[in-house]
C-alpha cells in the first residue's frame, strides 16, 4: 500500500475518534471507516483490521441493545449504569507530579492506566472525578477496532453520550505519536472533550488535523484488551466493522490517588 493510501487509512479511522467524542452529551456521528479492510500504520509498522462478516446479526445501536446481548469473557451482567450529568467536575486539588493510577474492571478483566495529570492536568481532574462519582460504573465499551483502539465512556453506547459539561483542551502536539497502550479523550473538534475516552492497541500517528488531548498509559492489562480485541464484532451505520456484538462492560473504575 503506499504511503498516501496508508495516511488516508489512519486519518479515516481518526474520524471516529472525532465524531464519536462528547462534550456536555450532544457529539455527532459514530465510526466513519468503511467495512472493508482497513489499514493503519506507524513508522514502519502496518496493522491490517479484517472484516468480520455479520451474518445475520445485527448490531446493538444504542444502551439498552447492548444489554439485551450476551456478556463478553462469559462474565455476569453488571447492574444497569445510573445516569448522571454535571454542570461541571469538582476541583480535586490533584498533585501534577503525582502518577495516580485508574484500574478499570471490565468484563473480560483489569486495565490499570497509570495517570499523567503533568501533561493534562483537567483532562485527569475530570477522569478522576467522574470515577469516583461511579459515572463509568455499568457502561458498555461501545468501539472496539482491532489493532487500533478501544473506546468506551458512553453512557449512551452509541458515541455520542457526555457528562453535560466539556474538558478543556490539552492537545497533544500535532506529531505526538499514539504508541500502543496510549489513553485520550474522544471529541468531537476542539472544546468537546467530555467523558469519552480511548485506548490504543497499537503504535499510530494521525494526521496533525486530528487532536486529542493524552492523560495517560496503560501499564497492566495488555491481555485484558486482547480479549476484549478478539470477541466478535459487527458493521455499524457506516460500515465500519467495530461493534461488540458480546457487551464487554466497565463494572468500575477505581483510582488510587
Amino acid at each position: 500500500m503506499t504511503r498516501s493510501l496508508r495516511r488516508t487509512a489512519v486519518a479515516a479511522l481518526a474520524v471516529a475518534l472525532v465524531a464519536a467524542g462528547c462534550g456536555g452529551g450532544d457529539g455527532d456521528a459514530a465510526p466513519s471507516t468503511t467495512a472493508s479492510t482497513t489499514t493503519t500504520t506507524a513508522a514502519a509498522a502496518t496493522t491490517t483490521v479484517p472484516e468480520i462478516p455479520l451474518e445475520s446479526t445485527r448490531p446493538p445501536a444504542g444502551y439498552e441493545e447492548f444489554r439485551a446481548q450476551p456478556t463478553a469473557c462469559g462474565a455476569d451482567q453488571p447492574p444497569v449504569l445510573t445516569p448522571m450529568t454535571f454542570a461541571a467536575p469538582e476541583d480535586l486539588a490533584i498533585d501534577p507530579a503525582s502518577r495516580p493510577q485508574a484500574t478499570i474492571t471490565t468484563s473480560c478483566g483489569d486495565i490499570v492506566i497509570e495517570l499523567d495529570p503533568s501533561r493534562a492536568p483537567a483532562t485527569v481532574n475530570s477522569f478522576v472525578f467522574l470515577a469516583e462519582q461511579g459515572y463509568f460504573d455499568g457502561t458498555a465499551i461501545h468501539r472496539v477496532v482491532p489493532g487500533f483502539v478501544v473506546q468506551a465512556g458512553d453512557p449512551d453506547a452509541a458515541g455520542r453520550g457526555g457528562p453535560g459539561y466539556a474538558v478543556p483542551d490539552e492537545f497533544a502536539a500535532p506529531d505526538f505519536v499514539y504508541t500502543t497502550g496510549t489513553v485520550a479523550m474522544a471529541n468531537a473538534g476542539p472544546g468537546t472533550s467530555g467523558s469519552q475516552f480511548f485506548l490504543v492497541l497499537d503504535d499510530v500517528q494521525f494526521p496533525p488535523q486530528y487532536q486529542f488531548n493524552v492523560f495517560g498509559t496503560v501499564v497492566d492489562g495488555q491481555d485484558t484488551l486482547e480479549r476484549i480485541a478478539a470477541i466478535p464484532l459487527g458493521a455499524g451505520p457506516t460500515g465500519e466493522v467495530s461493534v461488540p456484538l458480546e457487551t464487554v462492560y466497565i463494572d468500575r473504575v477505581t483510582v488510587a490517588r
